[in-house]
């Protein structure tokens, strides 16, 4: 027999040099990809009606938001306003408001396109009325209204 034996080395410490890397990497990434809120409410958030029946969105990017409330800003006045994008507007606006959403897609793209009306519960008949025939009149006829469930209301 040898008079030498092997010794055992003991295992290596993991390396960390890269960790510092790795996390900036990660925290670049996260940046970069989120998304921030697109819309300033300038009406109250609403109160959405109850529904029994809810299906989600599938193409949340194919879909145009018109909210309706009251204004939070006085200088509005006051009753039911609506918001298109960052401005109150009147249903007379609704027009330009869909074609524009229109011109920003793809010709493929147009014919999923979906309007999503989010009225507050106290709002007025005559005004989501109004926003449908304003719709009608430029052919967006895929309406959709959000609605929250009936199991999420606080009792």
């Amino acid at each position: 027999m040898s008079k030498f034996g092997k010794k055992k080395k003991p295992m290596p410490a993991v390396n960390t040099a890269s960790l510092p890397d790795i996390v900036f990497m990660l925290l670049f990434f996260f940046m970069v990809t989120t998304v921030m809120r697109e819309t300033d409410l300038k009406i109250e958030n609403p109160l959405l009606p109850n529904a029994s029946e809810v299906k989600k969105l599938e193409h949340k990017s194919l879909v145009s938001t018109i909210y309706v409330g009251r204004a939070k800003d006085k200088k509005y006045g006051t009753g039911d306003k609506i918001q298109l994008n960052d401005k109150i507007a009147t249903p007379k606006d609704i027009a330009a408001f869909i074609y524009n959403e229109r011109s920003q897609r793809s010709e493929k793209e147009q014919p999923y396109m979906t309007t999503s009306i989010k009225a507050d519960v106290t709002c007025s008949v005559g005004t989501i009325s109004d926003i449908k025939l304003a719709l009608r009149d430029v052919n967006a006829l895929k309406i959709s209204f959000s609605s929250r469930k009936s199991s999420d209301i606080k009792q």
